[in-house]
């Protein structure tokens, strides 16, 4: 064989394989390879967009923070102010219970006192008779002077 005729045929054969691998075997890889970029293409605009996202989510998370951490100052504040107005109203109404209490003692004492007057005004009358009884030796009835005792009490 000549070498001429193996170079020929060796091309003719190459040829052949350049044509069957470009009609049939390159057309799949090809695809393939488009389908794989296309997928990462995606991917990657899915991740930029996820990024940018979740930098937005991060931004609202902040401002919601931020608006919490204010909302909950602003209710602390409310309730330390409602709890001093409670512990004023309080005091105010314990002062007026103090006084209320004070004056039914001072009332109440006035009222002791006063029986306490009667009551002396009854024992000293009670011994002026006795004293009268023993100076007439004789005994003096009650309800026959009675004028005299009630003039006797108002004296003392």
């Amino acid at each position: 064989m000549n070498i001429n005729s193996t170079l020929f045929l060796q091309a003719i054969v190459f040829a052949i394989l350049v044509w069957f691998t470009m009609k049939y075997v390159w057309p799949p890889i090809t695809k393939a390879l488009d389908e794989r970029a296309a997928k990462i293409a995606d991917g990657l605009a899915a991740a930029d967009k996820a990024k940018s996202d979740s930098a937005a989510a991060q931004k609202t998370l902040a401002e919601q923070l931020a608006a919490s951490k204010n909302e909950t100052q602003q209710r602390l504040q409310d309730a330390e102010r409602r709890g001093a107005s409670i512990v004023e109203e309080a005091k105010a109404k314990a002062n007026e219970e103090a006084a209320k209490i004070i004056a039914a003692a001072k009332a109440d004492a006035e009222q002791q006192v006063i029986r306490a007057r009667e009551q002396l005004r009854d024992q000293v009358a009670a011994l002026a008779v006795k004293g009268a009884e023993q100076i007439l030796r004789k005994e003096v009835n009650a309800s026959v002077h009675a004028d005299l005792l009630n003039r006797l009490k108002t004296e003392l």
